[in-house]
């Protein structure tokens, strides 16, 4: 009987996932702790590897020596060393389509929430402050400008929200391909025209703490930074600095490095900033979808066809992955 390791997950329980895998006789354990070490372990005898958000390292990958699969649930990869599973044949997959809808809609209500400082005027009404003044200035969002760093599938239907709001809209990305609602401009002229900055491009070496004290000090200091990509794109200590040193007027920040924070430290108890806990992703709809294709690529696999979304499909070299 073929083995699966689920590393971690954040729902009540993998029934469904089990489910599915049964299809190919296959068992579905689950690590009880995320440590490599433990991970290295669990991972010994499996044929395949489910990973939400644990580290998929190395040394992981080479005491799964009879891996041929690790399934992402979820849309990035930089908690799987893909190189390493790519030197040892195994097909590496992830699901980067479906909560397209759920991370631009969290993203609009992050931006929305820091235009009309809802955050802020519910913390002080809650408290017994009822007082327009307190959250002022207010600017209509019409006339405000918002920069989209990453602008793939969820940065152009993002773009394309704003532009509709009345909202001018900048782009950055390497291709320099952008929907035709925006317009791209460098890095270091989105930072100094842009009301919003918004971050939705993926973890790299080449993006980790993209905005750092020098990026941050390009904002204007009356513009908002808004996170719902990865934690690291964000150097967390550089933006309590700033706006500590009213740099910026505050933040949207979805995610975090680590998860969770410690929320009794800035910049996350600042009153201007608003953490949610890594929910964009998160509806009922979405993540019946990630697992339902998760445990579908690695059936798919157990059973000698072709799974969808290979990351690195250089390995088939035309062939299926039995």
């Amino acid at each position: 009987m073929p083995r699966a390791l689920y590393t971690d997950y954040p729902w009540a329980d993998i029934e469904l996932e089990r489910a599915i895998l049964a299809e190919a006789n296959c068992e579905l354990i689950v690590a009880p702790a995320e440590d490599e070490q433990t991970l290295a372990e669990y991972a010994r005898d499996c044929q395949a590897i489910l990973t939400c958000w644990a580290k998929v390292t190395a040394a992981v990958i080479d005491a799964a020596k009879d891996c041929r699969h690790i399934a992402r649930t979820g849309i990035g990869l930089d908690n799987i060393d893909v190189p390493r599973a790519s030197e040892h044949g195994m097909l590496v997959t992830n699901v980067p389509d479906y909560c397209v809808p759920e991370v631009v809609e969290h993203t609009l209500a992050l931006l929305l929430g820091l235009a009309r400082k809802i955050a802020f005027y519910h913390s002080e009404t809650k408290s017994g402050i009822y007082n327009i003044n307190a959250a002022l200035p207010l600017e209509r969002l019409e006339d405000q400008t918002v920069g989209i760093i990453g602008v793939g599938q969820i940065g152009s239907v993002f773009a394309r929200k704003c532009a509709a709001l009345g909202m001018r809209v900048l782009a950055n990305n390497r291709s320099r391909e952008v929907p035709e609602c925006s317009q791209w401009r460098s890095l270091d002229d989105l930072l100094g025209q842009s009301d919003y900055v918004v971050l939705l491009c993926p973890l790299t070496p080449e993006t980790a703490n993209l905005m750092n004290a020098d990026t941050l000090a390009k904002m204007k200091p009356t513009a908002f930074l808004i996170n719902t990509s990865r934690g690291g794109l964000v150097d967390h200590a550089a933006l309590a600095r700033a706006l500590e040193l009213g740099q910026l007027a505050g933040a949207g920040l979805d995610v975090q490095v680590p998860e969770p924070p410690d929320l009794s430290q800035p910049p996350y108890n600042d009153r201007r900033v608003i953490v949610t806990p890594h929910a964009a992703f998160y509806s009922t709809r979405a993540v019946e979808e990630l697992r339902t294709r998760v445990a579908r690529q690695v059936v798919a696999v157990l059973q000698g066809r072709m799974p969808e979304n290979i990351v690195n499909s250089h390995l088939l070299g035309g062939h299926s992955p039995a």
